[in-house]
């Protein structure tokens, strides 16, 4: 049965022309490349357009938005990570997908706030010493929104366009929302999964089914014991075990933290999520039509951090833990920050009405996800999942 989209437009975008032109000269595409064209085609794609605006005033925010202590718990975070390592001369901080820089300029907000304290007796000096923090971003626009935000802090902050130019390196890769935006393949079981297309038919984008083609998808099928019964629908993030793989053979030694909206596999594919996970969020508002609005609405499948765990484990990563965003927090110490950083503010209950946005199971504190691995000797034990690790889930 083929998945109807009811608000489907006739294409008029020049994006939409590139695409049904591709369709018309070549056949049906993958929905994998669509959204791939739909997010980052040069100059047209969502992350690519120099007139996207992400952030309260543009289609969704994170929570380096939402509040500053979150870059500050990160910021924490990391000088935990940089004592494990034995304190490194450089500790590099590279972070991927970083938007418009805030969790970067929270991060160095707070290890100046740190240093600067009457009663100082942390290592934030000492590791602010060290740390070169790297955004890796391959678009102008958005390192242009960067550098405006993180004025003050130009001279800790390098930026290149791949990891390519970063080399081996110690420290940290972190990122924040990144993973979500990897373009995924679309199954949908009919006598046996079948992989959609996107095809055109009377001036409108529609989707088709066919045979799967690809050992890849076979063995991702059978690995994460995707249901098979007639109408299950699902996502399929083939990329995710390449950038990985990537990242791995960069970092030399260190830690990688992924925050993200996702699940184990066992939840992301369980036969009561029979329609995917796939979302657009167009001017705040959240809908199912990845085609309307082509080139100017995000579109977002969760994440299997099962996949994370297994792929990692290939790739010579320890899995330190999993938990949700909400009870990482507060393990690693979100009380102590918001004395420290608030008690004396006139706006205290406003700053505690936004954090709880951070940690509520109806804000963010449940719905994102964060994971740790780490490469190098032994699986160091971290704060933040002290209350509690699910790691053995995944």
């Amino acid at each position: 049965m083929r998945h109807e989209y009811a608000d489907s437009v006739i294409l008029v975008t020049m994006l939409d022309k590139i695409i049904s032109e591709r369709i018309i000269n070549e056949g049906p595409i993958t929905f994998e490349t669509f959204m791939d064209m739909a997010l980052y085609y040069p100059e047209l794609g969502y992350y690519t357009n120099p007139a996207t605006v992400i952030g309260k005033d543009g289609d969704f925010y994170t929570s380096s938005h939402l509040h500053p202590i979150f870059g500050a718990s990160i910021c924490r975070q990391l000088i935990e990570m940089w004592e494990i390592m034995d304190r490194p001369p450089v500790f590099h901080a590279v972070e991927m997908g970083a938007g418009a820089g805030y969790l970067c300029r929270d991060i160095m907000d707070y290890l100046i706030h740190d240093v600067h304290k009457a009663d100082n007796s942390s290592d934030a000096g000492d590791f602010m010493k060290c740390l070169q923090y790297v955004l890796v971003e391959p678009y102008g626009h958005f390192e242009k929104m960067q550098r405006d935000v993180l004025q003050g802090h130009i001279l800790n902050v390098k930026w290149i366009k791949s990891l390519d130019e970063l080399g081996p390196f110690e420290g940290c890769m972190l990122s924040n929302e990144l993973l979500d935006a990897f373009p995924v393949h679309i199954i949908e079981m009919d006598k046996g999964p079948k992989e959609i297309f996107v095809n055109m038919n009377d001036q409108k984008l529609v989707e088709d089914k066919a045979d799967i083609n690809s050992n890849e998808m076979e063995k991702y099928i059978d690995r994460f014991d995707i249901p098979i019964s007639d109408g299950y629908r699902t996502e399929l993030n083939l990329r995710i075990k390449s950038w990985l793989e990537q990242v791995s053979s960069v970092l030399s030694h260190g830690f990688i933290l992924t925050i993200d909206y996702g699940f184990t596999a066992r939840e992301f594919y369980s036969e009561d999520r029979s329609n995917g996970t796939l979302l657009c969020y167009h001017q705040h508002r959240v809908n199912e039509n990845p085609f309307s609005n082509i080139g100017s609405q995000d579109i977002t499948s969760h994440v299997n951090f099962s996949s994370l765990k297994i792929y990692g484990d290939e790739a010579g990563l320890k899995t330190c833990g999993y938990s949700s965003q909400g009870i990482y927090l507060t393990a690693s110490g979100l009380d102590e920050l918001i004395v420290d950083l608030y008690s004396d503010s006139p706006d205290y209950m406003r700053e505690i009405s936004r954090i709880k946005g951070l940690i509520l199971p109806q804000g963010m504190g449940e719905s994102h996800r964060v994971f740790i691995q780490y490469k190098g000797e032994g699986t160091p034990e971290l704060r933040g999942f002290s209350i509690r690790n699910e790691a053995g889930n995944l």
